[in-house]
């Protein structure tokens, strides 16, 4: 591969003029070196690094390209970003850092390429390209980063524990990286990794959380997850999702190994679907097992109510995480809570209103239920899979004919609170709730059809059924 090809574009060849101009060498350095070598799409984002100012390379570039006024300068981190066409291109001066033990923000002093690139997180993000003078075109590699990304290993430059213990975010990248490029973490690096897996506690939640996003949105996000169980990251991260590991067995009873059952899970709604949500929603809907989980001397193992416990952790999740607390976390306690019961469904005997209800509580996430539902099939029994995929087929097909009958998805009563109070010239109260959840039960239930004059001759009932009580 030419890497000649990789800096034969315009914002590289005004960078080089810059750089020049300053007497400044100038490198491009890390993912985009990176990405262009594995032949992956390239980030829209470029870091460069200079043995000089960056901020006064980063300067004299967005005067070139008369983005002066949109420059943004960190002075205390010797950086600024300049936008260009569909890029940010980030400027450094080449620096060496060092790290307190309580802060994962260094102490920077200007320094050389080497010592710029000593401090990066991983070889293959080490690598380096000059964008001017004689060595134009030419790659800096110290550390084997070239070896590596044929190997596909992540491998720090310098002392794991050392890397880890300046920033523990970078344990979080280590598995990120694996995830999604597939690669395997050194064993030496994995070791700093599980040594120093408390010290991620001194990071804050919204860093590692972006790093746990892009974990779950990696084409197998069970690479990155088994990495962070193995490592010790997952119990210090998501102890409820820890908590799924192991099988208890007493008097030969036992039950089944729920965190690797879930991590297929997440796997197989993967392959389905890039909603991040509903891949979370995979990774938590058997969080309340552990919970409920109990010994029935004649069922064996019993794990009542886990799906409504579920949802209840999920929020605690959330606010720990600081994840979002409207939609999604809304539509994430939903998944939950409804999880087992499509699967309750396909038995025999199933009525008209227990598919109604469903219908109802899922409304639209009533697909991503289903995928939920489907991808929690992980026997290893070709006939049992296939079997259970030809009940979700024909659930799938009550729900069609029971929704083109009562239009039940995002239904909402057709009377409502303020209809009934002006009806019966009530106030709010608790009357008005029985009788609002009374028609919505009926309505399910099918007891009256699903139209506004029904409902007023039911409620007139209702009402008076109330009032001689």
């Amino acid at each position: 591969m030419d890497l000649q090809d990789a800096i034969d574009s315009e914002v590289f060849d005004i960078v080089a003029r810059c750089a020049d101009e300053l007497n400044v060498p100038a490198y491009v350095v890390g993912g985009y070196v990176r990405d262009f070598l594995l032949k992956r799409p390239l980030p829209s984002d470029i870091d460069i690094v200079c043995v000089g100012s960056g901020i006064a390379l980063a300067e004299q570039f967005a005067a070139v390209v008369g983005k002066s006024d949109e420059l943004v300068v960190f002075r205390n981190f010797g950086t600024a970003m300049v936008p260009f066409r569909n890029l940010q291109v980030e400027f450094v001066g080449a620096r060496k850092e060092s790290y307190s033990r309580d802060s994962r923000k260094p102490i920077v002093e200007e320094g050389t390429l080497q010592d710029d690139q000593n401090r990066r997180d991983f070889t293959i993000n080490a690598l380096a390209i000059a964008l001017n003078g004689k060595n134009r075109g030419c790659l800096i590699d110290p550390f084997g980063g070239i070896a590596h990304l044929s190997l596909g290993i992540i491998k720090t430059p310098l002392d794991p524990e050392i890397t880890f213990s300046d920033d523990p975010l970078r344990m979080m990248r280590a598995v990120r990286f694996a995830a999604q490029l597939q690669f395997k973490i050194d064993p030496r690096t994995f070791e700093g990794i599980h040594t120093q897996a408390h010290r991620i506690k001194i990071v804050s939640r919204e860093r590692i959380s972006d790093e746990l996003h892009k974990i779950m949105l990696a084409p197998r996000p069970s690479v990155g997850l088994g990495l962070m169980f193995e490592s010790g990251l997952m119990k210090l991260i998501l102890p409820e999702v820890h908590a799924l590991h192991g099988v208890d067995e007493v008097d030969g009873h036992n039950h089944k190994e729920n965190f690797y059952h879930t991590l297929e899970v997440v796997d197989n709604v993967a392959k389905r679907s890039a909603n991040l949500w509903l891949r979370y929603a995979a990774l938590l809907h058997d969080i309340g097992k552990p919970v409920t989980k109990k010994l029935d001397p004649e069922q064996g193992w019993t794990f009542h109510g886990h799906e409504l416990v579920g949802s209840r952790m999920v929020k605690k999740i959330f606010e720990r995480m600081k994840w979002p607390l409207g939609q999604p976390l809304t539509y994430v306690q939903k998944l939950v809570a409804l999880s087992s019961r499509p699967a309750a469904l396909t038995l025999e005997h199933t009525t008209d209103s227990a598919i109604r209800r469903l219908l109802f509580e899922a409304g639209e996430d009533i697909e991503d239920l289903m995928i939920l539902c489907e991808s929690d099939i992980t026997t290893k029994n070709p006939l049992k899979k296939q079997k259970f995929l030809d009940n979700y087929t024909q659930l799938r097909q009550k729900f069609q004919e029971i929704e083109e009958k009562d239009r039940l998805r995002n239904w909402q009563p057709p009377l409502s609170g303020d209809d009934i109070m002006q009806m019966f010239d009530l106030k709010p109260s608790k009357t008005v709730g029985i009788l609002k959840e009374s028609l919505k039960d009926a309505i399910l239930d099918g007891v009256i059809p699903n139209d506004k004059a029904a409902a007023e001759e039911f409620l007139r009932k209702k009402f008076s059924e109330i009032k001689s009580k």
